[in-house]
């Protein structure tokens, strides 16, 4: 009597987006397998680019914007009713010199907090 059972064939499918993909490991490299050339961390594989260093001017052109921001909203009358030109323009410089401080300690301490998270060390300054 002739042999009815044939081995079975592995068929080459496409994946359920119709791309037909090549045979052998699809997934995850093996735990043995050497490292790709080129991988450094989250940002070869398209993470975050470090932050820069807090700088004054930074932080000014910040409180600059704000401030622009704020003497534009009081003239259109967004806060109530609209303000005199003079009152909007000492409460733009008011905020300007408020926030210029508070925008470079927020971006010192984004930018600490960055670099101890990254495990490098904070440039030379004050620690806390």
């Amino acid at each position: 009597m002739a042999q009815t059972k044939r081995k079975r064939r592995t068929k080459h499918r496409g994946n359920a987006a119709g791309t037909v993909e090549a045979r052998g490991r699809t997934g995850r490299p093996s735990p043995n397998a050497p490292a790709r050339p080129g991988a450094k961390g989250a940002a070869a594989k398209g993470g975050r680019p470090p932050l820069k260093p807090a700088t004054l001017r930074r932080a000014a052109i910040k409180a600059a914007g704000f401030a622009v921001l704020l003497f534009v909203l009081t003239q259109v009358g967004i806060f109530g009713k609209n303000q005199t030109i003079g009152s909007s323009v000492i409460l733009a410089v008011m905020s300007f010199l408020l926030y210029t401080p508070l925008v470079f300690a927020t971006d010192r301490w984004a930018y600490t907090r960055d670099q101890r998270r990254r495990g490098a060390t904070a440039p030379a300054g004050k620690r806390r």
